[in-house]
C-alpha cells in the first residue's frame, strides 16, 4: 500500500480548510442533496464529500457509508488532491498502491474509486467529491463531465462558506476568519512546542487620506497594504484585515526575531511602492510584535490586545516626534 504524499502547499492548504470552520460540523442539506444526486446518477453504493485534514479524511456528507472519517494514510482522496482532474481507480485490487489497503481488504471493500479535487478560492485542494463501488467499473467521457459538473456545485457551496470569512475589499481573511483559524493554530503551536508571533498593523494618517483624497483613495491604500502583505509574508502566515485600517499577521514557526525580519521586508517593500506610486501621500504603518506565550496568551484576544497596545505606543511616539 502506498500512503498519500503530503502536498507541497500543505500548511496553506490546511489554513484554507480550517478557516472555513466546517470540520466536525453537522450535516447540511445543501451537501447531502448533492451526494444523494451523485449516488443516483452513477448508480454507486457510496458518494462522499471528503475533506482532507492533517491526519484524517472527514466526510462533510456521506451516503452509503456509516463512518464519519477514516485515517488519511489509507485514504484514496489523499491521493486525489494532488491532481487537477478526476482521479480514477478502475479496480483497486489490481493497483499496487491500493491492493492491500484496509478499505479494499475489508469494509467497504472498495474496488472502483473516482474523486475530483475540490478547490478553495485560492486554489488550495480541500478534499474531493468521490464515488465508490464494490465492483470494478469505468466512466465514459460523458460521465466524467457530469461528475465534474457536480463537483463544481460542491465547490460553489464551499466558496459561499469561504466568502463569509473573506474581506470583500482586500480579498484577504477578515476578522471572523482570523478568529476561527487563529485559535486552532495557537492550540497546535502549544501542543507541538512550535513558536508563533503576531504582528498588529495600523495605517498612519488614514483619516487624512480619506479627508483629502477621498474614500476611493483610502480604499486603494487598504488594498496596497493587503497586497504588500501577500507579497512579503510567507505562505504559512495568516494575514488579515481586522477592520477599518487595522491589519494583523500570525506567523507560525516564527520567534519574534524572525517576525521582525519579515516586517522589515514588508516595510522596505512599502517604501519602494511609495517611491513609484507618486500619489501625493505615503502609505505607512505603525505596528506591534508579540511572541506567543501560552502562559500569558491563553486566548487569541489576549495576544491581539498586547500587540495592539505595543502598536499604539509606537504610533504615539511617531506623533510626538512630529510635534
Amino acid at each position: 500500500m502506498k500512503k498519500p504524499d503530503i502536498p507541497i502547499d500543505e500548511v496553506a492548504r490546511l489554513n484554507a480548510l480550517r478557516s472555513l470552520n466546517i470540520l466536525d460540523s453537522p450535516s447540511e442539506e445543501r451537501f447531502d442533496r448533492l451526494t444523494r444526486l451523485t449516488k443516483r446518477i452513477f448508480g454507486v453504493p457510496i458518494a462522499l464529500v471528503s475533506l482532507i485534514d492533517e491526519d484524517r479524511q472527514w466526510f462533510k456528507s456521506s451516503v452509503g457509508l456509516n463512518v464519519n472519517e477514516t485515517p488519511r494514510d489509507i485514504s484514496f482522496c489523499g491521493h486525489a488532491i494532488h491532481g487537477d482532474d478526476v482521479f480514477i481507480i478502475p479496480d483497486a485490487t489490481k493497483d499496487q498502491r491500493f491492493a492491500d489497503n484496509p478499505l479494499v481488504l475489508d469494509e467497504p471493500y472498495i474496488r472502483f474509486y473516482a474523486g475530483y479535487p475540490l478547490k478553495s478560492l485560492d486554489g488550495s485542494k480541500l478534499g474531493t467529491l468521490c464515488i465508490l463501488d464494490r465492483k470494478p467499473r469505468s466512466l465514459s467521457e460523458e460521465d466524467l463531465q457530469t461528475f465534474k459538473d457536480l463537483a463544481a456545485i460542491v465547490e460553489s457551496e464551499l466558496a459561499a462558506i469561504e466568502l463569509a470569512t473573506i474581506d470583500e475589499l482586500t480579498g484577504i481573511t477578515n476578522r471572523r476568519g482570523f478568529m476561527l483559524l487563529a485559535q486552532h493554530s495557537l492550540s497546535l503551536c502549544y501542543r507541538q512546542g512550535i513558536p508563533a508571533s503576531l504582528v498588529y498593523f495600523d495605517l498612519n494618517n488614514f483619516k487624512k487620506v480619506n479627508d483629502k483624497f477621498g474614500h476611493a483613495e483610502g480604499d486603494r491604500a487598504l488594498k496596497v497594504i493587503a497586497d504588500q502583505m501577500k507579497y512579503n509574508f510567507r505562505d504559512s502566515d495568516l494575514y488579515v484585515r481586522l477592520g477599518g485600517d487595522e491589519f494583523c499577521a500570525l506567523l507560525l514557526n516564527a520567534h519574534k526575531i524572525l517576525a521582525e525580519d519579515v516586517v522589515t521586508k514588508f516595510l522596505l517593500s512599502l517604501e519602494k511602492y511609495n517611491e513609484g506610486a507618486n500619489r501625493g501621500y505615503d502609505i505607512s504603518v505603525s505596528y506591534g510584535i508579540v511572541e506567543f506565550n501560552h502562559n500569558h496568551h491563553q486566548t487569541v484576544e489576549a495576544l491581539l490586545a498586547e500587540a495592539d497596545s505595543m502598536m499604539y505606543k509606537q504610533k504615539k511616539q511617531k506623533i510626538n516626534l512630529r510635534s
